[in-house]
C-alpha cells in the first residue's frame, strides 16, 4: 500500500530555515507528481506547493513563493521542500501527498 513519511520538522526561530523530506513506498513514485499541503491549528489544510513526475514545473503557493522550494530524488522516492526565511504563519503540520494520499505529516513550528 501506499506510504508516505515525512521528517525533518523541527522549532525554528523567524528568519530560520528547515528542510522536510518525504520517503514514499508501495508506488512507481517516478510515475506521480506530488504535493505539499500543511494545517495549521484551527484551519482548514492548504496546499503549499506541487511539482511534477520529473521534477519540473514547480509551483507554490503566493505566500511562500520565493522562500519555498519543492524538489525530488526519483531515485530514492524521496520529496523534499526546502523552507527558509520561515515567519510564524508558516506553523502548522506539513504532509506530502500523492493525489488524495497524505501521510502523518511532521510538525513546524516558527517562534521566538
Amino acid at each position: 500500500q501506499v506510504q508516505l513519511v515525512e521528517s525533518g520538522g523541527g522549532l525554528v526561530q523567524p528568519g530560520g530555515s528547515l528542510r522536510l523530506s518525504c520517503v514514499a513506498s508501495g508506488f512507481r513514485f517516478s510515475d506521480y507528481g506530488m504535493t505539499w499541503v500543511r494545517q495549521a491549528p484551527g484551519k482548514e489544510r492548504e496546499w503549499v506547493s506541487s511539482i511534477l513526475r520529473d521534477g519540473s514545473m514547480p509551483t507554490y503557493r503566493s505566500s511562500v513563493k520565493g522562500r519555498f522550494t519543492i524538489s525530488r530524488d526519483n531515485a530514492k522516492s524521496t520529496l523534499y521542500l526546502e523552507m527558509n526565511g520561515l515567519k510564524p504563519e508558516d506553523t502548522a503540520v506539513y504532509y506530502c501527498a500523492k493525489e488524495n494520499t497524505l501521510g502523518h505529516g511532521t510538525q513546524v513550528t516558527v517562534s521566538s
